[in-house]
C-alpha cells in the first residue's frame, strides 16, 4: 500500500507539472554554443618577419598580430614611385610640347594672313599691269614680271594653307599623347596606391575582438595569400546559442519567447536568453549532400530546425563560456511577446491587403 501512495503521489505530482507548466514548455538537448569566428589570413605572401601574440591570448580589433617581411613590398613601393615621377614627366613634356606647337600654328596662321595679303596686291599688280599692257601705255616685260609675283605668291599661300594644316594635325597627335601620358599618369598613381596597401598588409592586425586559437602562425613561416594563420573566438555576450528543436516542437515558437538553458560544464546552473531568429531551413537543407526524398524507398524523419537565441547580459558566468559547450534548451512557449513596431507595420499592411483583395 506505501509503494502504492508512492507510486500515485509521483504520478500526481507528474500530472500537475505537466498540466500547469510542461505541456508549454519544449526542451531539447541537440543544443551547442557558438560564436561568430573569425579566421585571420594575410593579403599578401613573404615569410613571417615577427610574432606578436601566442595560443589563447585575448586580443583587441586593431592589435597587431604579426609582421611579414617588408623588404620586397617596400622596394616595389619606391619603383612604382619612380615610375609615377616618370609619367608626371612625360606629362609635362607632352604639355610643353603642345604649348610650342600651339605657337607654331599661331605663326603659321600669320603667314598666311601674310602671304595672302601679298597674293591680293600681287593679283591687283598683274589686273593693273595687263590692263596699261592692252592701251599700250605699259611693257611686256613687266605684264609677265607681274604675272610671274602673282604665281609666286599663289604657291607661297598653298605652302603656308599646308604648313597651317599640318601645324593643326600635329596638334592633335599632341593631344593623343597627352592623353595617353595622363592614362599612363593615372594607372602610375593606381601603381603606387597599391604598392602602399600591399605594404601596409605585410602588418597583420586583429579585425574584431576576441581569443586567439587554432594557431598556425610561426616566425620564419612563409605564408600565402589567404591562407589561414590562426583563428579569432569572440567572448563574452557574442556568444550565442544554437539550439536544433524538432519540427513537431516549433509550431508555438516565436521570436521573442523567454529560454533557459544548462550547460554540462556548469552543472544545474540556469543561463537565461530569448529567441533571436529561426533557420531558413531544417538542418538537412544546408547538409553536404542533401537528402532526396522523391524516391521510392522513403522513410519519415522528424527533422530538426536550428533556433538562435541570443543570451540575457548579467550573468557573472557568461564570461567564461566557450563555444562549442554542449546545453540543455527549454522554451517558455505561454510567453508572447508584443511584435516590433516594424513587424506590427508590416502585418497591417498584409491585413489591408486581403482586405483591398
Amino acid at each position: 500500500m506505501l509503494a502504492l501512495l508512492l507510486a500515485l503521489g509521483a504520478a500526481g505530482r507528474f500530472g500537475w507539472h505537466w498540466w500547469t507548466d510542461g505541456r508549454f514548455e519544449e526542451t531539447t538537448d541537440n543544443a551547442f554554443l557558438q560564436a561568430d569566428k573569425v579566421m585571420v589570413a594575410p593579403k599578401v605572401g613573404g615569410f613571417v618577419a615577427e610574432v606578436f601574440v601566442a595560443d589563447n591570448q585575448p586580443v583587441k580589433a586593431g592589435q597587431v598580430l604579426a609582421r611579414i617581411d617588408e623588404r620586397d613590398y617596400r622596394v616595389a613601393l619606391l619603383q612604382s614611385q619612380a615610375d609615377l615621377d616618370k609619367s608626371r614627366a612625360s606629362l609635362e613634356g607632352v604639355a610643353s610640347a603642345l604649348i610650342q606647337q600651339q605657337a607654331k600654328i599661331e605663326e603659321a596662321k600669320a603667314d598666311v594672313a601674310t602671304v595672302t595679303a601679298a597674293l591680293d596686291f600681287a593679283t591687283e599688280e598683274q589686273t593693273r599691269y595687263g590692263s596699261l599692257l592692252q592701251k599700250g601705255a605699259g611693257t611686256v616685260q613687266r605684264s609677265h614680271q607681274a604675272t610671274s609675283d602673282l604665281l609666286q605668291k599663289q604657291a607661297a599661300l598653298d605652302k603656308a594653307k599646308a604648313a597651317y594644316d599640318a601645324a593643326q594635325k600635329q596638334t592633335e597627335g599632341l593631344r593623343s599623347l597627352e592623353a595617353a601620358a595622363r592614362a599612363s599618369l593615372q594607372r602610375a598613381e593606381i601603381n603606387l596606391e597599391q604598392a602602399k596597401l600591399n605594404l601596409e598588409y605585410t602588418t597583420i592586425i586583429a579585425p574584431i575582438d576576441g581569443v586567439v586559437g587554432d594557431r598556425a602562425l610561426r616566425k620564419g613561416q612563409l605564408v600565402q595569400p589567404g591562407s589561414n594563420l590562426l583563428t579569432l573566438v569572440p567572448m563574452g555576450d557574442a556568444i550565442y546559442l544554437i539550439a536544433n528543436f524538432k519540427e513537431t516542437q516549433v509550431g508555438a515558437m516565436a521570436e521573442g519567447q523567454a529560454v533557459t538553458f544548462t550547460l554540462d560544464a556548469f552543472g544545474d546552473h540556469v543561463f537565461r536568453g530569448r529567441i533571436d531568429s529561426f533557420a531558413p531551413g531544417t538542418g538537412a537543407q544546408f547538409a553536404l549532400l542533401p537528402p532526396e526524398n522523391a524516391t521510392g524507398n522513403f522513410t519519415k524523419i522528424v527533422q530538426r530546425v536550428p533556433v538562435k537565441i541570443i543570451l540575457d547580459e548579467g550573468d557573472p558566468l557568461i564570461q567564461r563560456l566557450r563555444p562549442g559547450l554542449s546545453a540543455e534548451a527549454m522554451v517558455d512557449t505561454r510567453d508572447q511577446p508584443e511584435p516590433s513596431p516594424a513587424k506590427t507595420i508590416m502585418l497591417g499592411a498584409l491585413k489591408a491587403e486581403d482586405a483591398r483583395r
